[in-house]
């Protein structure tokens, strides 16, 4: 299981100072992002990608949920308005098919979406901060905070999210 921690850091300097820190303390390239706004970010920090910056998988999870359920309920209604045979296949069928159409139709108006999660962060990114997005597993979280906050006075923690997408 692993926390997503954010950090403001005031300038590209210090946001590559503290990338060099995570790892060096064994925290993986590919679980360390960065986002900027104006600012160019350098090619050897990693960059937050599309999923990061827009409302994607929380938009997919909610039309799945939606979808499946509507789905459900049509193939109930059609079951009993029209006496279709083999009730159970007809349902889970336009379950399985709300579900994908829901799941796509919304991650395709979500994609056009700012990531809800760092609306807070948009003004301090708009005067030229940096933030870092790092993914660690839940059992050093508490490690590395107190790593950075010893060895980089100039970064401002910004929270911790402790239900982490897989594959993003």
């Amino acid at each position: 299981m692993r926390h997503r921690l954010y950090y403001l850091l005031p300038d590209v300097e210090s946001a590559r100072r503290i990338f060099d820190s995570m790892l060096l303390n064994r925290v993986e390239q590919h679980h360390v992002h960065f986002l900027a706004d104006g600012t160019p970010l350098p090619s050897d920090l990693p960059e937050a990608g599309f999923l990061f910056k827009t409302d994607v998988i929380p938009g997919a999870e909610s039309g799945m949920l939606v979808g499946a359920v509507l789905g459900a309920i049509l193939g109930f209604l059609l079951v009993f308005y029209f006496q279709l045979p083999m009730e159970a296949a007809v349902v889970l069928a336009l379950a399985v098919c709300g579900l994908l159409f829901g799941g796509w139709a919304a991650s395709m108006v979500a994609a056009a979406l700012p990531n809800s999660r760092l609306k807070a962060f948009y003004p301090e990114l708009a005067q030229g901060k940096v933030l870092m997005i790092a993914d660690v597993p839940a059992r050093r979280v508490e490690q590395i905070e107190q790593l950075l906050a010893q060895r980089h006075p100039e970064m401002h923690f910004s929270g911790e999210d402790p239900h982490v997408p897989v594959f993003p």
